[in-house]
Parts: C-alpha cells; structure tokens; sequence
C-alpha cells in the first residue's frame, strides 16, 4: 500500500487531474512527456504518483535542476506526507543527503543521475525516473535523458517520465520513444498535457529610460529603474511582488534599493542559489509572511527578488505582481581566450512568459516587463540550450566512461558543438583522462569518481600527496564554490574561510570536508607525510594543477598564460608584481582596466616556477626554432611551458630545422623571401606561365608548392645554409632550374623565351606575367623595328600570343596589339599623321609593311 495520500497531497492542485492519464501512460509503454506550466503542482503529485502505480517497485528518482530546488521539493513534499527529510521523501544533492531505506521518492539533481548512471546503468533499487524542468536544457539533464533512453533500451522495466513547463514536449517525446529529436513521423512516447488555470493577467510595459546592459553588463540605471516600478506596485496595490534579475550582485542592489524606498513598508527577500538552506526557506515558504504591519494587524506584503530560480524550479506562495527585467544569465565559451563565465543576455520569450504565469496561479495578476513592447518582440523565442554554448568538458568524460566518446550515437535533443567537444577532449588528453581515440582512461575513470569538475578533480588528487588531503580538499572547495573572490587573492580567500569571516564558510567547510574523505590517498591533515607547506605555495600549486593552461607569468604589465591567452590584474590588486601566478578565473573585459588583453584575472594565487613547471609539466617543451630572413638563418634552442618561454639559448641549426625555416619563409613570402634577382625573377615568371598553359609536368611555382619541395631545389643551398653560409640571389635561378623536368627542359627556352628576336634582327626580352595572373606576357618594341612585321609573335608553340606594345622613337607607348596587320592596315595611319611632325628625322613610311626596318633616324640610314 502506497504511504502517499495523493487525493490529499493534489487538492487544489490542476496537475491531479492528469494522473489517470499519467498512469495509463506509464502502464501501456512505461515512459510519459508531462507539459504543464509552472505552478500547476506537477513537481508535487507526479513524483508519489508514479512511486504509487502499479507495477512500479523500488524508490522514484526525481531530479531538479538546481540543489535548491531538489532539497525545496523534498521538503514540500514531507510536509505534505507528514514526515521529514530522509524518511518516505529524501533528497541527494552534491554534499548534502537525507535518504533512508524507507524513502520511496528521492530527489537529485541530474549530476548525481548521471554518475549513477555511469557507475551501475543497470539502477539497482530504482523503480522509476522522473526528469523534471527538462525544458531548461542543462547539458547534465540533456546527458540524463540521453542515458536514460539507452538505458530503457536493456531494461525495458525501468518507467520514465520527462516533464517540461513549455510547448517543446514533442521533442521529448520523440527521443523517449526511441526515434529523434526532430523525426516528427517517429513514434513517441505518450504526451500529458495538463492546461494552464486560466486567471486574468494583466500585462504591462515600463521601459527604463536609461540603458539596461553595457560592456560591464547590467547598468545602475537600470536596476535603480526595476527598484523603482517594484516599489510602485507595492505601494499602489500592496501585493506580494516577484522581481526577476539574472544575478546575486543584482539582487543585492535592488534589495538594498527596495528597503529605502518602501522604508520597512514590505519585507523585502533574495532568492539565488548562493544563500543557505535557511534564506531561501523563508522566501519560498511564505512562513511568517510579512510579519505584521505597522497597525499590528494586516501582515506586510513579500517581496522577493529572485533570479530564474523562481521561474519554474520553485514557486513563490502568493504571488500576485511579477517585475520582470527580462534578463539572464547563460554560459558563454570563450574559445580563444580559454574562459567559460555566465553573461547576461536577454531572457527568452518562453521564459518571460513563464515568468509572468507566476502572477496569475492563484487569481488575477499583473506582469510587469522593463522594456518596451517591441523590444520584447525581437527576443529569441527559445532559451539557447546549454550543451550550445557550455563548456563541455565533463560531459565530454562523462560519455567517454559511458562509452560513446564526443555523445556520438546518443539520443540527446541537441549534439555539442564539434569545436567545443574537440577541445574539451584535448583537456581530458592533458590530463590522462582519454586516449587518442577518446576513449576514458583507468585515470579518466578514476576522475569521473570524483563529482566535481575532472580539472578539480585532478587537483584534488595529484595535490594530495604533495600538500596534504586537507589542504588539497579546502583549495579545490574554494574553487568548486563559484564563489566571487572579493580581492582576488585566493591565499587571502582561504584564510577568510578558515576563520568564518567569510559569509560562505559553513558551506565551504562541508563540501572541503566531503572532498577529503573522497581522497584515499596522501596523508595527514594538513601537509600529509610531506610536512607543513604554506598556503602561500598550496594554494597556487593546487590551483594550477587544476589549471594548467593558466599558469601565467609577467610580462610587463600583462601576464601571459600558457594556453597562449593573456591578461591583466585589476588596478590595486594584491598580487601586483608576482612573476608568476596561477589563474583560478579570468574574465573578457575592455575599457582601460583589461589592456590590449581584453580580459582581466579575477582570482589567482601567487606560484614559483618550479612549482608552474610541476603543475604543468605535460606543457614542458624543448624545441629548437630556427628562421630565415637576409640570406642567413639563425636558430635557437627554447624550453616552454606551453606558450610561455622559459628559456632561450643560440644554436647552429640543422639541415632539418634550416629546410623548415626556408620552408616557412617561402611559405609566408613566396619566392620573394630568397631576395631573388632579376635573372631568377624572370625564370619564375616563366615556368609560372608554362605550368599554366602546358600543365603537367611543369613545375607548380607558388609559394607553396615551393615550400613543399624546398628540399628538392634548393638541397645544396640549405646545406650551405647549416654550415653557416649565406644565400644570395643570384643562387635562386640556379636553384630554380633543378624544377625543370626532363626531357621537357630541353625545349623550355624555346617554349617560354627569355628574348625575342624582331625584324630590325634585334632582341628584347619578353617580359612574363605575375604567377597567378592571366595576363599575357608583353613584348615592348620601338615601331621603326617592326615593319615588315604582319605575324604577331606567339610562344608555347601557337598557344599564347604576345602582346606587343609599339613604342615611339623616345620610347613611349603609341599602341598596344596582338593582330600587327590589323594595326598597320587601321591605325597606323592615324599614328603616322600625328607622330611624323614629332620625330621628323625617323622614318614614317606610308607603306609600313613593305618598308625596311630599322633601329637608325633617316640620316644615319
């Protein structure tokens, strides 16, 4: 018999009248796609309605999105049953478990699903799993579903149910009946729709008159703007308000904007992930709701200042205004710069709506949004899913171990991006967690245990013999906190936690004490069998053991990090001066404070080198460059760690590195590089252009066709090069005529000439196009030495005409022309009027073609 009263448990509750829908589904094909909006008690009856359907044996997972949401829907839910925490009704969330052998529905968030899942996929003890709020699109919940629909594949008993608050149900459903995310003709999992309750819902517009975002993100101006229309709305109609911003330092302003404006007239509450259980208890609960007004009588009205935690993961008792600002905070991946960080956006459209919803779940509402209506117009329909633009490191091990290395095969809604995916996996490589094919190491494995981060993971192990478990432990919780470094100085941070001046200790001090007792190895408290090391060293080396890429040292006044990135401190900053760092976070910025670099360290610790090149030690290189510029070479030897160099010493290069040094110099410059003179010039012209009418097997000229056999033409060049020489460039024609094929060359000069010989029995030299041109080479003459001439000049045997340019006797351009009897026949006549009373003393026959030609005047004739 089922311990869930569900008839008591859903009264009032618009969700209890899709469970006959809902257990006809589960009873028919095992899995279901709940759409209902939010509000509508889904979270609250689906769980215990599923743990009560028959056939159903073992406990019903449940996951949330957020660990606030998990432990608020556990709570909820005991209450309701009359028990608590960790009896019928528990919860799992990373450092923080009440669950008993009598709970029957547990709450998780999806990252404690997903190893779960990876350790046993077979689930033992789990009868079912509800995968809540899957519109959200976490990459984690993303991976669960994916996981999930391969695990029913093998166990076919195991009922699964999907429940998203928007109208993209369909595609859920799709993958939970086995077929894709976008096959509309697919089968698909049974859909329950549960309808909005429909109360009247005012909407309204009130756009700031200053701007909402800049460079630095939400403006002052803005948030005083949102304090101000929250303010009104409490004042004229005394509600209990709903104000949505996307971050905890936007909360706090409007907060402390909102307590000086309605002067102990309202209680004013946060509400973000980052306050204790206790905080976020008191604004979801509706507990002591106001306290009582001035008159000792009528309760004050709630305001709660939330981020999107609110939107559909928790519900906020008594609502009747919502104060949108129509922001969010998503994560964004900076590639070049190797940094992941949340920005501010604008909020979707779905998720404004959901947002508004919130005013109108028990009776009429208003909704007000701080833009205009037509700025709401242009916002994105849909929230961008996470797997898009995350960084997917984890997840790129997570499948690994699972053993679908990049998700490829997978029934996720979305695939990740190939760049990203990419390079997480070159993360994953660095740190012995994959293989060449990326597959998960026994290394790769043993992270994955670890549910944190694999980079803080990696800390938390290696570190541990060096700095102790303890310190290890407390390091790697700061890291895995998210918690915003007020100084930057994580030495300073850490000893603020130790200490309990920090507002986050207690939280710290749990989740460093659950890290040491995941770690098996190492010794003692503090600096194990190693003795005491200073936190001054502990802190940096731990944190570029997790960050090896942003190991970082000075140059001037930006550090440069060995992933090749680079940033500045911020102005005053403590750690001012350091050689060496190691960058816990780093953040794009501009304006004067973040340099040319365009992003600034927000949290680091000071590092010696020895304990960068230890840290790092997979960056190690050494490597002998050399360059070609001058006709010389000049090499050195350079030891690296990644992009920045430790060292460089003078050496002779090598026959190797001085091929690849004219390589690249050729490669970058073409054959302009070598300094070529005039004669090897033209001879590049020419085989250019007899590659270009001839084809093969005349040579390919461009810079890099030439880079790729420098070997074979300029062998002995090279070779003088490395014994110390020089080229010249007279050396480069000679160079270039080893290109020439055989027997072929036996015929090059008379196929491409450098000169040709014209009726005054004189030679001039064709000059050749430009490689890559399709012009045709040009043949300049003086007019007097061509009469008589009525074939116009081709080369490569008949295939290309020359382009003669008929000179006046000074030497200036008369004509231009490839048909020589066309010329004589139409324009000379015209030439020789206008030209004969200018050059008097040289010869203008009328009859061009059958006078003589002639270099001399009519005088020296």
């Amino acid at each position: 018999m089922s311990p869930f009263d569900l008839e008591r448990i859903g009264r009032g509750l618009p969700f209890a009248a899709a469970l006959p829908a809902l257990r006809e589904a589960l009873e028919t094909t095992g899995t279901a796609v709940v759409q209902a909006p939010p509000g509508t008690g889904k979270t609250t009856l689906a769980p215990p309605a599923v743990a009560s359907t028959d056939g159903i044996a073992g406990r019903v997972v449940v996951t949330q999105p957020r660990r606030v949401a998990a432990r608020s829907a556990a709570r909820r839910l005991a209450t309701l049953t009359g028990t608590e925490p960790g009896a019928v009704v528990g919860y799992s969330v990373r450092g923080d478990s009440r669950v008993g052998r009598d709970t029957l529905v547990e709450f998780v968030t999806p990252g404690v699903l997903v190893r779960r899942l990876i350790a046993d996929p077979d689930l033992p003890g789990i009868g079912a799993v509800v995968l809540d709020e899957v519109h959200e699109r976490d990459v984690e919940s993303d991976l669960a579903l994916a996981l999930l629909c391969e695990v029913r594949q093998l166990r076919d008993d195991l009922p699964v149910v999907a429940m998203s608050a928007t109208v993209e149900a369909g595609r859920f459903a799709r993958l939970l009946g086995g077929a894709g995310a976008d096959d509309p003709g697919a089968t698909a999992a049974p859909v329950v729709d549960v309808p909005a309750v429909l109360h009247p819902l005012e909407i309204r517009y009130a756009p700031p008159p200053v701007t909402r975002l800049d460079s630095r993100g939400v403006t002052d101006g803005f948030l005083d703007h949102v304090a101000a229309v929250t303010a009104d709305e409490v004042t004229a109609g005394g509600a209990d308000t709903l104000v949505f911003l996307p971050g905890v330092r936007e909360i706090e302003r409007v907060v402390r904007a909102l307590d000086a404006r309605l002067g102990g007239r309202a209680e004013v509450l946060p509400l973000h992930g980052g306050l204790d259980a206790a905080a976020q208890d008191r604004a979801v609960s509706g507990s002591g709701s106001g306290g009582p007004g001035r008159d000792g009588t009528r309760p004050l009205p709630r305001v709660v200042v939330s981020t999107d935690l609110a939107e559909s993961s928790l519900t906020v008792p008594g609502v009747r205004v919502v104060v949108d600002a129509c922001l969010s905070r998503e994560p964004r991946r900076d590639a070049a710069r190797d940094m992941t960080g949340l920005v501010t956006v604008s909020a979707s459209r779905d998720s404004c709506v959901q947002r508004s919803g919130r005013a109108a779940r028990l009776g009429p509402g208003t909704a007000v949004r701080c833009l205009t209506e037509d700025e709401y117009a242009r916002l994105p329909a849909h929230r961008t899913p996470s797997i898009a633009t995350s960084d997917l490191t984890t997840f790129a091990l997570d499948v690994a171990c699972w053993g679908a290395p990049r998700g490829e095969g997978l029934a996720l809604p979305d695939p990740p991006p190939s760049g990203e995916i990419t390079r997480a996996e070159d993360v994953l490589q660095g740190l012995g967690a994959l293989d060449a094919r990326g597959r998960a190491t026994g290394r790769g494995r043993d992270l994955a245990r670890v549910p944190a981060d694999p980079r803080h993971a990696r800390a938390l192990l290696d570190g541990t013999p060096v700095v102790g478990r303890r310190m290890a432990a407390e390091v790697v919780a700061m890291m895995a906190s998210g918690r915003r470094s007020p100084a930057g100085d994580l030495v300073a941070d850490l000893r603020a936690l130790r200490s309990g001046r920090a507002g986050d200790s207690a939280t710290w001090e749990r989740e460093a004490r659950r890290l040491e007792r995941l770690v098996h190895t190492g010794g003692g408290q503090r600096g194990g069998t190693h003795g005491e090391v200073p936190a001054e060293e502990a802190v940096g080396l731990i944190v570029a053991l997790a960050h090896p890429g942003r190991v970082a040292r000075r140059r001037g006044a930006q550090y440069t990090f060995a992933s090749g990135t680079g940033a500045v401190l911020p102005p005053g900053s403590a750690l001012t001066g350091h050689e060496w760092l190691a960058v816990a976070e780093v953040a794009r910025a501009s304006g004067r404070a973040a340099g040319e670099a365009g992003a600034v360290i927000r949290a680091a610790a000071a590092l010696d080198r020895d304990g960068a090149e230890r840290a790092a030690s997979g960056l190690l290189d050494d490597d002998e460059t050399a360059s070609f510029s001058g006709g010389a070479l000049t090499g050195r030897r350079i030891r690296r760690l990644g992009a920045i160099e430790l060292s460089s010493t003078p050496v002779r290069p090598g026959p190797a590195a001085a091929a690849s040094a004219v390589a690249a110099a050729v490669r970058a410059g073409g054959l302009a590089a070598l300094d070529p003179d005039d004669e090897a010039l033209r001879l590049w012209r020419r085989l250019a252009l007899a590659r270009r009418e001839l084809g093969a097997p005349w040579p390919e000229v461009t810079g890099d066709a030439l880079a790729d056999r420098v070997d074979q033409w300029l062998g002995p060049e090279i070779d003088a090069l490395a014994r110390g020489g020089r080229m010249a460039g007279r050396d480069v024609g000679r160079a270039l005529r080893r290109l020439l094929p055989w027997p072929e060359a036996t015929r090059f000069d008379e196929l491409l000439p450098d000169r040709l010989e014209v009726p005054s029995s004189s030679s001039y030299r064709v000059d050749y196009p430009e490689p890559g041109s399709d012009a045709a080479p040009v043949l300049a003459v003086k007019l007097q030495e061509c009469f008589g001439w009525t074939t116009s000049p081709r080369i490569c045997d008949g295939r290309v005409p020359v382009t003669v340019h008929l000179l006046s006797p000074a030497g200036r351009p008369l004509a231009v022309t490839r048909d020589l009897a066309f010329f004589w026949r139409e324009a000379y006549p015209g030439v020789r009027a206008e030209m004969r009373g200018r050059y008097p003393r040289h010869p203008w026959p009328e009859d061009p073609v059958a006078a003589e030609p002639t270099r001399r005047t009519n005088r020296r004739r």
